[in-house]
């Protein structure tokens, strides 16, 4: 993640980490998690790899150009990746993440959706064929002045069109965990919903084009403020559902706990109460039993940034 001299989180031993491995990730055991702090000022929060490797791995790492499209990108990667997965299996490996997007104001084309829901379905298939749960995420990016019934048009077919090409590919739909974006309106858009309608949307989505035999749904973030992830994501869970549905958040578990932060040594204590609160609250979110109360201003900040990229 970057150089550093100290850590910010260093818990006790925990069954497993993240590690990046190309265009997913992998989860494989580990001792610890430890956070590294970045040496460059408090204010700027950039965390930097200082390695001879910088440029290689932001070219690894994030989309590339689809050619054709609308400005579109595409997810890379399948090239190789039954070898590697075999060897990530044998090293301990048990869960691997692929992330594509789709980007309402730019169409979505044809071509952009057939080609996410064909890549995320090979990469479900080859991981699977060597062990692995694969994580499938089809991001609905936030970009856009849609409502959210426009989300929900997009939504419907990207699902239907990524769950059309896993069967195709035999794909055991009992062995994969979904990461979709919930329903919403753009993040630029006039007209808001709440938590409630937000529920209301994703459920009608989930129970339309989701299957049953799916065990888990792990909602992304995508940008929305913390608080609103998680009153979002408590909402679908006043009633019951198929599948087990619960959180997957980078941003909205992490925000607040930067800033607390700041990299410096004597916010430590102040930053992990600050992550372990977010994480209580989500905890209680996916069981329903959230309440908002006490939570901060900070938690209340939207993080959509316009174009943002990984």
């Amino acid at each position: 993640m970057a150089s550093s001299s100290a850590s910010l989180l260093k818990a006790s031993p925990v069954k497993s980490d993240w590690v990046k491995g190309q265009s997913l990730l992998i989860r494989q055991p580990s001792s610890s998690v430890t956070a590294i702090r970045s040496n460059v000022s408090p204010s700027a929060l950039s965390v930097r790899a200082a390695s001879a490797y910088a440029d290689e791995l932001v070219k690894t790492a994030g989309l590339v150009p689809l050619v054709g499209s609308n400005n579109e990108s595409w997810c890379q990667g399948l090239d190789g990746l039954a070898s590697r997965t075999a060897a990530y299996y044998q090293q301990g490996a048990r869960f691997a993440k692929w992330r594509t997007v789709v980007s309402i104001p730019n169409g979505p084309s044809a071509l952009a959706v057939q080609e996410a829901a064909w890549g995320l379905a090979r990469y479900a298939a080859i991981s699977q064929d060597s062990g692995l749960v694969p994580i499938v995420e089809p991001e609905i990016l936030l970009d856009g002045e849609h409502n959210i019934d426009r989300t929900y048009e997009v939504a419907e077919k990207v699902w239907a069109e990524v769950f059309f090409y896993l069967a195709q590919n035999n794909v055991m739909f009992e062995g994969i965990l979904l990461k979709p974006s919930m329903v919403t309106p753009g993040a630029e858009s006039k007209d808001r919903a709440t938590p409630e309608q937000v529920a209301s949307y994703t459920l009608k989505l989930l129970r339309n084009r989701i299957p049953p035999a799916v065990l888990g749904i792990m909602f992304l973030s995508g940008g929305q403020s913390e608080l609103e992830a998680t009153l979002n994501l408590n909402a679908m869970n006043q009633g019951p559902n198929p599948w087990h549905v619960s959180f997957s958040y980078a941003r909205a578990l992490q925000n607040t706990c930067l800033k607390t932060w700041a990299g410096r040594e004597e916010n430590v204590k102040a930053a992990q109460e600050t992550l372990l609160t977010r994480a209580k609250a989500n905890s209680l979110a996916q069981l329903g039993k959230y309440t908002g109360e006490g939570e901060s201003e900070d938690a209340k900040e939207g993080m959509f940034v316009k174009g943002y990229t990984y």
